[in-house]
């Protein structure tokens, strides 16, 4: 592992900690440097605000670059569920206490809830213009974005609240299931 990452992966576990004992508002960019090692200056080198150090998603690019590889004649819903199902089968299983750590946090803070969801959009909106691109409607594939992460983001919380203790791979393929083909007839 590189310094740079190893750097970053020190600091994300260093504001986990601080951030589940001391509270998210209470804990300083100051704090998280010290306790990773670090200058607060080279935290901001890593991340841009103490919420990113929370919420970094480095998958944008690797979801709309499934949408892209899936069968443009499928439904566009179709196609985002199946390129979210594939990027999910290419990653490993989080680590269950760290991730649902996170997910508890971002749950528990308006703010960071707030910021969540904006990632939610940035993604969509980069799921969005990949199937625009490829020729469907802004609207539909608004849609089809919305419906397919809006789907995985609930997964997340409903895991992250430690209300399924299923796997989170597992929840996220039956989060994402009602919405495809065929399911309306199976209900």
């Amino acid at each position: 592992m590189d310094r740079a990452r190893a750097t970053r992966e020190r600091l994300q576990a260093a504001a986990l900690t601080l951030f589940t004992e001391r509270g998210f508002d209470a804990t300083t960019v100051e704090q998280v440097a010290a306790a990773a090692g670090v200058s607060h200056m080279t935290f901001f080198r890593h991340f841009r605000t103490k919420e990113d150090v929370v919420l970094d998603d480095p998958y944008d690019e690797v979801i709309a670059d499934a949408v892209l590889a899936q069968d443009p004649g499928l439904p566009p819903l179709e196609r985002v569920r199946r390129a979210l199902l594939a990027a999910w089968s290419a990653l490993p299983e989080p680590a269950t206490g760290e991730t649902r750590d996170r997910v508890r946090l971002v749950a528990g803070h308006t703010g960071l809830m707030a910021r969540a969801w904006q990632n939610n959009r940035r993604t969509a909106d980069l799921v969005t213009q990949a199937l625009v691109d490829d020729g469907v409607t802004l609207l539909e594939a608004r849609v089809a974005a919305g419906a397919c992460l809006g789907a995985l983001m609930e997964a997340l919380l409903l895991w992250g609240g430690g209300d399924d203790d299923r796997p989170l791979g597992d929840l996220v393929r039956d989060a994402l299931a009602p919405l495809g083909l065929g399911s309306a007839a199976r209900a």
